[in-house]
């Protein structure tokens, strides 16, 4: 799997602006989040487990938002 570098051009010589740009970019194509998981090793089951609980979660705060409205 070959990952796409993020690249940003400098314009006019505003490197704020630029650097704002980079940032946006690096967090929307998922670099730092791959960077995170791959830092320690995780179970499968782990894994599962919290994908669960998550949507259990979700899933009650739905339950909750629907209730509030009627």
């Amino acid at each position: 799997m070959k990952i796409e570098l993020t690249r940003t051009k400098v314009i006019k010589g505003d490197i704020n602006k630029a650097l704002k740009r980079f940032k946006s970019a690096t967090m929307d194509s998922g670099h730092l989040e791959e960077l995170k998981e791959r830092k320690q090793y995780k179970k499968p089951t782990t894994v599962k487990r919290k994908i669960m609980k998550d949507a259990i979660r979700k899933q009650k705060w739905d339950l909750e938002k629907e209730k509030e409205v009627y």
